[in-house]
């Protein structure tokens, strides 16, 4: 994985401006910690950080191609898990290859069929080729917004990176927020509005889309979406098929030429997807040679919490006995992860640095490091990220015929949003109005289906709600926290050819035997213990220290204490120190599964982390 940057200008020479181009591509690092890589011409200016992963040898970019008066430059971050067949047919065009990688198919496929060739590609990418012939910039991201891709139109040109600080290393991007980014932050933050990037004049291309970027303007086409249509197939034959496209995936997705480890966490969406690596015998990219080795496990937990953990309805048990009970049952070699408290609280600014927003509070910082600990040996792992959103695991699912909510499921507590805010503040943000007009925007995309009852009908709109609006939350978190250790971590449940067949299983049949993500279990059966087959879904695990609690308390104290604190202006100070004196047992559930009164003061913390660290102008 990588990342990328670039900068047109339409009227200055950028190649007087090479340093710029590569101070964006630099802040981007830890995405690409191997290689570097700069292309300059008169109007263009491409920047590249190379993890390397495929043909170490072959893969250096930004890469060119010339046909005759043309010339092409791609600077690419992702992975392309059908390179063989797409491969095959740009050979029957002609074409001949200088080595292995996925960039130099990318860019060929470009060349041959233009913005076309992205309904040939399957995998997780974000790229751009400069046109040099057409002086013409092509964006793309792929269909799920597995890699991000931020961009800002200027006055007389244009500017992306794969994150944000790769345009605020820009000297004409400013580090400001208007009342809309205020809203993103304090109405629907940590989840974001697809396409939006908070900061002032900041956009997002949007997951399935490209981009031509010319002198005349911006064009933007939507080349993959969700389509509804009736479901043909019986339900054996629809347990046949999943099983059948998750194994592909997965068997596509172990391919590398670095060592593949698995994240373990007991439940069954990483098991599934443990028990399909072990079994296609690809544990490491080396398998392809034949080695035996077998498969490399990791899982996270904190220190103490076999002492503090408490059950719950949303967290029923401890991960740690259904962990190694996978293990065994697969052979895995087993590594586990211990995070401490106070690791874990320090851990947040780390991590609002690497989403250059506020984030997930610990549930961020703590996949932060977990993956630096993963990427001491590993540089690729598999994920389990996303079976939640295609199968229906979550529990806003099972209320959602008589949900008539106006506020999206996973962010109900509207309320205390705006509670925390000063009057002023609550004034121009609105809360309420810009929840209901985002979820409004949201529910108008759906693809409808002729002739759904009024329960088909609302379960669809809450599967395009969570994987329109809450899984790239998800995927977010998973991208930022990873690369920012320069570990790339694969999502196969992302596939977008078992979306598209998932999307369209009836509700009976995805909770078959009337448990959440039946659907998978049963397309799994034989692969697992049944035990953990129908293990109750358990959530990210979170720490239950009162360690941890005590420390993000003392911090959130310290920055109300602070007369210079940026966070201070904005939040209604006499509430949020009624939350503190209430402690962490009051009952705040105002995001996710597990965000609650403690993970509320840690996203203040990283707001006001945030607003110091980028030097933030509020502007409304």
């Amino acid at each position: 994985m990588c990342g990328i940057a670039g900068w047109i200008d339409w009227d200055r020479d950028v190649r007087r401006e090479a340093p710029v181009v590569a101070a964006m591509g630099e802040v981007q690092a830890s995405r690409g910690p191997d290689a570097s890589g700069l292309w300059i011409g008169p109007t263009a200016g491409l920047a590249h950080r190379r993890l390397i992963v495929v043909d170490p040898e072959g893969g250096d970019q930004p890469m060119t191609f010339r046909r005759g008066r043309e010339t092409y430059v791609i600077v690419y971050n992702g992975e392309l898990y059908n390179g063989p067949e797409v491969r095959r047919e740009l050979k029957l065009c002609g074409y001949s290859f200088r080595g292995h990688c996925d960039t130099e198919l990318v860019l060929l496929a470009y060349a041959q069929w233009g913005p076309a060739c992205l309904n040939r590609l399957n995998g997780m990418f974000a790229f751009a080729i400069w046109e040099d012939h057409n002086q013409r910039l092509f964006l793309a991201r792929d269909r799920l917004g597995v890699k991000p891709l931020f961009f800002a139109p200027l006055a007389r040109g244009f500017l992306f990176a794969s994150e944000i600080k790769g345009l605020l290393a820009h000297p004409d991007i400013r580090p400001e927020v208007d009342a809309e980014g205020l809203a993103e932050v304090f109405a629907l933050g940590p989840a974001r509005t697809p396409g939006h990037g908070v900061f002032r004049g900041i956009r997002e291309l949007k997951p399935g889309q490209w981009m031509h970027v010319e002198r005349q303007g911006m064009r933007v086409e939507t080349y993959w979406r969700l389509e509804s249509r009736p479901h043909a197939d019986d339900p054996g034959s629809t347990v046949a098929t999943v099983r059948e496209l998750l194994s592909d995936a997965v068997g596509r997705q172990l391919v590398a030429d670095v060592p593949v480890c698995t994240l373990l966490s007991g439940g069954v969406d990483s098991s599934a997807l443990t028990a399909l690596a072990a079994r296609s015998g690809v544990p490491a990219g080396e398998a392809r040679l034949g080695s035996d080795r077998p498969v490399d496990t990791w899982s996270v937990t904190y220190r103490d919490n076999d002492r503090y953990f408490r059950a719950s309805d949303l967290q029923p048990a401890d991960d740690g006995p259904w962990i190694r009970l996978v293990s065994e049952h697969l052979g895995t070699r087993h590594h586990t992860v211990v995070i401490d408290q106070q690791d874990l609280a320090g851990g947040l600014v780390q991590a609002t640095l690497a989403r250059d927003l506020p984030g997930m509070a610990d549930i961020d910082a703590s996949l932060y490091l977990f993956c630096r600990e993963i990427r001491r040996e590993f540089t690729v792992a598999l994920s389990g990220e996303c079976a939640d959103e295609i199968f229906g695991g979550y529990p806003w699912f099972r209320n959602a015929a008589g949900d008539s909510s106006e506020a999206f499921p996973w962010s109900r507590q509207l309320s205390v949003r705006e509670e925390i805010l000063s009057p002023a503040v609550r004034e121009v943000v609105r809360p309420r109005e810009y929840v209901r007009q985002r979820l409004s925007e949201a529910l108008e995309e759906v693809p409808r289906l002729e002739g759904e009852d009024e329960s088909a009908r609302r379960i669809r709109e809450l599967f395009y709600l969570n994987i329109t609006r809450w899984m790239p939350t998800l995927l977010d978190r998973k991208d930022r926290m990873s690369m920012a250790v320069g570990l790339e971590v694969r999502v196969p449940y992302c596939d977008h050819r078992l979306v598209e067949y998932v999307w369209n299983v009836p509700w009976e049949m995805k909770c078959a035997r009337g448990r959440e993500k039946g659907l998978l279990r049963q397309a799994m059966a034989g692969l697992l213990p049944e035990e953990v087959l129908w293990r109750k879904k358990s959530p990210y695990p979170k720490t239950y220290h009162p360690a941890y609690g005590s420390a993000v308390r003392d911090k959130l104290t310290a920055i109300l204490a602070d007369p210079d604190s940026p966070l201070n202006p904005l939040i209604h100070r006499p509430a949020v120190e009624r939350m503190l004196s209430a402690g962490p047992e009051m009952n705040l559930p105002w995001f996710g599964q597990l965000m609650n009164a403690t993970q509320l003061w840690a996203y203040l913390v990283q707001v006001d982390t945030w607003l110091r660290r980028y030097r933030i102008r509020i502007r409304i």
